[in-house]
């Protein structure tokens, strides 16, 4: 859901809760930890990292040849495969496909494509009641809260927040904090749902074009809980979730759990490829914006992107600013080069939500060049005329100060002497950085100052 607030002011509300955010921070890094300890573990890691790349530029490279045999290899197992060319359409693909049954309840499993589509939101403006199987999506459903991370959808809350939400919606114990009893209260609300609801919602980890089946990882085994009690299998893509060939997987398999959790695999790494007897299986491949990316050369490889998560558990960034505060289904770094390609003026403000330090392309999988694409968005978004009119001004201010060594420097001397005789001019709220840090002392002399005098020094005792 679109926040009507930029990242910056929606991180300041995050960051009013220090203690909050110095846990959220920390719990991240331990993820990050963990992926740092379990990617050590292996000799061949950068060669996997490299091996899925190039796997993934070949499909980018011929994406049309791959959707069509996985469309002809699917239907021959007897799936039935829909086309949406935007959010808009996947979501009345699904809807028919419930339409079509007389039903009126879905229990779905985490897709971040349908968090992108909204279609929990559509759905229910239709009379559809949808129930999120996974357990962090179930808890900020309930909150009526969107995801804040791709992997841990919850990341955000601690279990006294648990605790709270699980009291008011599923009448457990007040105050009651432990782990293990709100998890177990969570596991008999799901269980009638599974047993139940007749219409599965999946998402898709790899589509396999050379034998037209899907592949789900998961940690609960919710999807497959779903699916297999369920008369209908809905699974929904992103067209570039597609990978060759079979033998492809592992290296993907490998690639990302230890990436986004550090485990060695997913618990539950399921194959679907055929209905089975007396029910249906539907698969929905989306485009909605992605042919638009797939045609940006500088921006085509955040397509690769095989939703791990390890960019947002490393970036300084989003440990400290929460997933909220990206106003979009995928936040974090790579968040940030996607959802300017879906709406420039609305997420315009994302890639500037970065310190370019370069952790996120070091961890990512695939060797998508996040940081490098972040950057280049900035250009982008800037020459368009995305950038806020005081930013702008700003800039071209700034520009042309360091284009002219007499402005610089008189501008220096201009500021060293505020900053030493009128503090009050920078030391107050107006100044973003003052808010969070304390000014420096000013110098005594520029270092063009200093260099003269030394350079003169040095080379008058030289001479000596």
């Amino acid at each position: 859901m679109k926040s009507n607030l930029e990242h910056s002011e929606a991180a300041a509300i995050f960051n009013k809760d220090v203690k909050r955010v110095d846990w959220h921070d920390e719990t991240l890094w331990f993820v990050r930890e963990k992926r740092d300890k379990a990617a050590f573990q292996i000799p061949e890691w950068e060669l996997l990292r490299e091996t899925a790349s190039q796997i993934k530029n070949n499909v980018l490279s011929n994406i049309h040849d791959y959707l069509l045999e996985f469309e002809s290899n699917a239907q021959k197992n007897g799936i039935i495969v829909h086309w949406a060319a935007d959010a808009d359409e996947h979501n009345k693909i699904v809807h028919s496909i419930m339409e079509k049954h007389g039903v009126k309840q879905m229990v779905k499993s985490k897709s971040m494509l349908t968090e992108e589509c909204h279609l929990n939101e559509y759905l229910s403006e239709k009379g559809i009641d949808v129930i999120d199987s996974d357990l962090g999506e179930r808890i900020v459903q309930l909150r009526k809260e969107p995801p804040s991370h791709i992997v841990l959808p919850a990341i955000h809350l601690k279990k006294e927040d648990v605790s709270e939400t699980f009291h008011e919606h599923l009448g457990t114990e007040k105050g009651n904090n432990d782990p293990q009893y709100l998890t177990e209260a969570a596991r008999l609300h799901l269980r009638d749902t599974f047993l139940t609801r007749k219409v599965a919602l999946t998402g898709v980890n790899f589509a396999i074009a050379e034998t037209g089946e899907i592949v789900v990882c998961t940690n609960e085994g919710n999807a497959d809980m779903g699916v297999h009690l369920a008369d209908v299998h809905i699974a929904c893509m992103g067209f570039e979730k597609i990978i060759p060939q079979r033998k492809h997987l592992s290296v993907f398999l490998r690639l990302l759990a230890r990436s986004a959790t550090g485990q060695p695999i997913t618990t539950f790494s399921s194959h679907f490829k055929t209905p089975r007897d007396g029910k249906e299986m539907h698969i929905v491949i989306v485009d909605n914006g992605r042919t638009t990316q797939l045609g940006r050369e500088d921006f085509r490889n955040s397509l690769k992107c095989i939703r791990c998560g390890a960019c947002m558990n490393t970036c300084p960034v989003y440990r400290r600013s929460g997933g909220h505060s990206y106003h979009n289904a995928v936040a974090g770094p790579i968040g940030s080069i996607l959802a300017p390609n879906l709406d420039m003026s609305k997420n315009a403000d994302l890639p500037f939500a970065s310190t370019l330090c370069g952790s996120c392309t070091n961890v990512c999988p695939v060797k998508i060049d996040i940081h490098d694409q972040l950057y280049k968005w900035r250009q982008v978004l800037v020459k368009e005329g995305h950038s806020p009119l005081g930013k702008t001004v700003a800039m071209k201010g700034m520009a042309t100060v360091l284009a002219n060594p007499m402005v610089f420097d008189l501008a220096g001397k201009a500021g060293r002497f505020v900053m030493k005789n009128i503090p009050i001019l920078v030391n107050n709220s107006l100044n973003p950085w003052y808010k969070q840090r304390e000014m420096p002392a000013p110098p005594s002399a520029s270092f063009r100052e200093w260099y003269k005098k030394n350079g003169k020094e040095s080379k008058d005792k030289k001479n000596e």
